[in-house]
């Protein structure tokens, strides 16, 4: 009987994800962590396994060859694939797959809520009847504002509706622009980053972290933007440099921040809990149960895809 391994807290209260599993035949080795696995601690767990249902665990080379030859799928439930050693999967014939866009909403709408949320102030003011100071604190109107998007798949497709139905101005960078975006909604595209960074009220980013993302965000490019402009991030912590963050934020060379997303999770520098123009939340932007469970069971299909023989729909390697 194949052997799957899933480690992802959600899967253990996703009934159909378990019986798309439990009906093909498979018996289901659920491992609940409170956060991502480290390869050390999965190494002990994978012998024997047919298959992994993983979140953003650490899925490294001796993961993989210690699972080897049985594994035959490493079935994420996301679409950030950067903690799994591709290489060294392809080379032992083992498939990775991952979700596309089925987190997506939940996603762009905590990319959104940092927008609102940073706009008011909503945290200080928060803040300030809790300690019975009664603070109030002037925010900015969203309407008018243009925010630039960096990445318009399905993430920042949705965020850009949104923002336009708040009467904002929607610039976008993106390698394959939307039609449907630019027609249907009013986003323009631009092929230069230095356009958005020079122009835009609102940065979000939504980009895979490759060499070519790798600290996009730096001293070089935020003094490119508008004083007090905001950056939010929700995609992957390698995107920004943070000590050139914490340096513009700290100064006021930016608005604030809204990060969701971090290089080292849990996030310990301590220098950003200092500061009040910036929010943080503990990589929780697909946390919701809807997405949690099309996450789930889509993960769950390509792993019967997989061990059935058939082709996997969102492989990756």
């Amino acid at each position: 009987m194949a052997v799957v391994l899933t480690t992802s807290r959600a899967f253990s209260t996703c009934q159909p994800a378990q019986k798309i599993l439990t009906d093909a035949g498979y018996e289901l080795k659920m491992i609940t962590p409170q956060k991502p696995m480290k390869a050390a601690e999965l190494v002990p767990m994978v012998k024997g396994v047919s298959a992994m249902l993983a979140g953003l665990d650490e899925i490294s080379a001796e993961v993989i060859e210690a699972a080897s030859p049985t594994l035959k799928i490493i079935a994420r439930n996301g679409v950030g694939y950067d903690k799994v050693d591709l290489t060294t999967a392809k080379e032992n014939n083992i498939r990775v797959t991952i979700t596309p866009g089925a987190n997506s909403l939940s996603v762009c709408e905590l990319a959104f809520s940092f927008i609102t949320g940073l706009s008011r102030k909503i945290h200080l003011m928060d803040k300030s009847v809790r300690e019975k100071s009664w603070q109030r604190v002037s925010g900015i109107e969203l309407y008018g504002k243009t925010i630039g998007i960096l990445g318009t798949g399905a993430i920042g497709r949705n965020l850009a509706v949104r923002c336009r139905s708040f009467g904002m101005r929607v610039l976008a960078y993106d390698l394959y622009p939307s039609q449907e975006l630019i027609d249907n909604h009013g986003v323009e595209y631009t092929t230069s980053l230095d356009d958005i960074y020079r122009e835009a009220d609102f940065i979000s980013l939504h980009l895979p972290a490759n060499k070519d993302t790798h600290h996009m965000i730096n001293r070089d490019s935020i003094a490119k933007m508008k004083k007090g402009a905001f950056i939010i991030n929700t995609a992957r912590g390698e995107l920004i440099n943070d000590d050139d963050l914490f340096e513009a934020l700290k100064n006021n060379e930016l608005g604030g921040a809204g990060l969701d997303a971090f290089v080292s999770e849990p996030f310990l520098d301590e220098r950003f809990f200092t500061l009040d123009n910036v929010i943080m939340t503990p990589h929780t932007g697909a946390f919701t149960k809807e997405a949690a469970d099309k996450t789930l069971i889509m993960a769950a299909e390509e792993i019967v895809r997989a061990l059935s023989g058939k082709e996997n729909l969102y492989q990756v390697n």
